[in-house]
């Protein structure tokens, strides 16, 4: 196996259990993350949708059912982890470490994505 695929799969994975972690957190240790997510000023109603969508996502990635839904994933992976590192850092409670790590193996496993399987062709929608 090459370098790439290696940087590629591991980056991936790692990528994927920290965003399935975080909606085992939300399932299962619900008022934990209400407490977070009363403190960072959002609504906790957000929670298990947010929880399913952090699973549905590596299943998107992993499966590559679609290249659209692929890259939908990858950037609700983004956003997710930047708004989380900003919202920590606005209430400055420390917290803000795994969504630099988020942020940084979404764009290592993104880019390492587009030299494994090369860049696509646009789907057609119709």
């Amino acid at each position: 196996m090459s370098i790439t695929k290696i940087i590629y799969w591991v980056s991936t994975i790692l990528l994927c259990l920290l965003f399935i972690m975080g909606a085992m957190m939300y399932i299962f240790n619900y008022p934990r993350a209400e407490g977070f997510f009363i403190s960072l000023g959002f609504p906790t109603w957000i929670i298990y949708p947010l929880a399913v969508l952090k699973i549905i996502a590596p299943v998107v990635i992993l499966t590559r059912v679609s290249l659209f839904l692929k890259e939908l994933a990858y950037a609700g992976f983004l956003f997710d982890a930047v708004l989380a590192f900003f919202a920590h850092l606005m209430v400055l409670d420390g917290e803000y470490l795994f969504s630099v790590l988020a942020t940084i193996l979404t764009i290592v496993s993104w880019i390492w994505d587009r030299k494994v399987y090369g860049v696509y062709k646009q789907e057609k929608i119709l």
